[in-house]
């Protein structure tokens, strides 16, 4: 099981790298034991361009809320077919659980916590128990959450990277107009951050996530509340 002395060595090593080292690092280190965890959303193209670049069989996770944008489910089935990504894999709730949980489909309205942990985080946590390691394409400027991001992290028993961590919108906005990527439908209709529909609103580029769980004191669905920094981390 990685430690946080991994974690250290390869902040230390790998910290300060472009995006496609921390990748190829990545997966030479995890081959076999590493995945990406892709909400197929505004700004998810560049992680999957890089990684489709090194190892498009590289496992690729998606969380199927059920709650999800239809624009988004046709952007996955486009990109996926577009980057030549070879093992993008569903995973989402039982039907039992829905059905037990939110029958009538409107927890996400007074209870969008509860609603996150059983439609994401838990279906994720299951989907990620063969990896000893994740990729996320989080970065610094999305949230006040997120200002201090490193490239690597323990995070519940697992190493997660973190290879666009220092990116800005400009930097994202030219990576993908050089490769021609497809930027999601919803985006030129007011939405930068995207999550499930009943959750999510237009907002700012300038705030991306204030259309996220707009109403509540809220700013992350849960998956990434677990994180442990070395303690000689100077992130």
């Amino acid at each position: 099981m990685p430690t946080l002395d991994d974690v250290a060595a390869l902040e230390s090593r790998f910290g300060r790298a472009d995006a496609a080292s921390v990748l190829a690092a990545a997966l030479a280190r995890f081959k076999g034991e590493v995945a990406v965890v892709s909400s197929f959303g505004a700004e998810s193209a560049v992680l999957l361009h890089l990684v489709a670049e090194i190892d498009p069989a590289t496992p690729v996770l998606f969380v199927d809320t059920g709650r999800h944008f239809p624009e988004t489910l046709a952007y996955r089935d486009a990109l996926t077919s577009r980057l030549g990504l070879k093992d993008v894999r569903s995973v989402a709730p039982a039907a039992e659980e829905v059905a037990q949980r939110d029958p009538e489909g409107t927890r996400a309205v007074w209870d969008p916590d509860g609603c996150c942990a059983f439609r994401k985080v838990a279906p994720l946590e299951r989907a990620l128990s063969p990896f000893a390691a994740w990729i996320t394409g989080r970065k610094r400027y999305q949230a006040e959450t997120r200002t201090v991001l490193p490239t690597f992290e323990l995070d519940d028993g697992r190493i997660k990277v973190n290879p666009l961590a220092t990116w800005r919108p400009e930097h994202l906005a030219a990576y993908a107009g050089e490769h021609r990527l497809p930027q999601h439908p919803l985006v030129a209709r007011g939405y930068p951050s995207i999550g499930c529909a009943p959750c999510t609103r237009p907002a700012s580029h300038d705030a991306p996530r204030a259309g996220r769980w707009a109403g509540f004191d809220k700013t992350e669905c849960g998956i990434h509340g677990r994180t442990v920094l070395p303690a000689t981390s100077d992130t």
